[in-house]
């Protein structure tokens, strides 16, 4: 689906930014415990956004496109909440957003169970 390519594409230049922005701008504000958290988010940002675009190829391939599309979106609420709690929580040290990751690891866990069973 043309919608998943799209939104992957449009994370996967988030993440490569975020990324560059956590490397050149943040490397000397953060600590290094800090710097791990927004790494972190960062690969898993990256690997998901990967999945949205893959996720787009297969659509068309698979049966149920309503599933793949699901697994999508499940994928894209992962990425916001799991890499954006962990963005957020390393910039501002609120250790209470930290709840907020997992959800967003049941997202990402989501959608590929979705997927799986799209493809089953």
């Amino acid at each position: 689906m043309q919608t998943l390519i799209i939104l992957g594409s449009i994370m996967m230049f988030l993440a490569v930014a975020l990324g560059a922005f956590g490397a050149h701008a943040l490397k000397r504000k953060l600590s290094a415990d800090m710097i791990k958290i927004y790494e972190t988010g960062v690969q898993y940002h990256l690997i998901h956004g990967l999945g949205l675009i893959i996720m787009g190829l297969l659509a068309d391939r698979l049966e149920q496109t309503s599933l793949v599309l699901l697994a999508g979106w499940l994928l894209f609420a992962g990425i916001i909440l799991f890499s954006g709690s962990l963005y957020v929580l390393s910039i501002t040290g609120v250790r209470k957003l930290g709840a907020i990751t997992p959800l967003g690891g049941v997202a990402f866990l989501a959608g590929w169970v979705t997927l799986l069973i799209t493809a089953l």
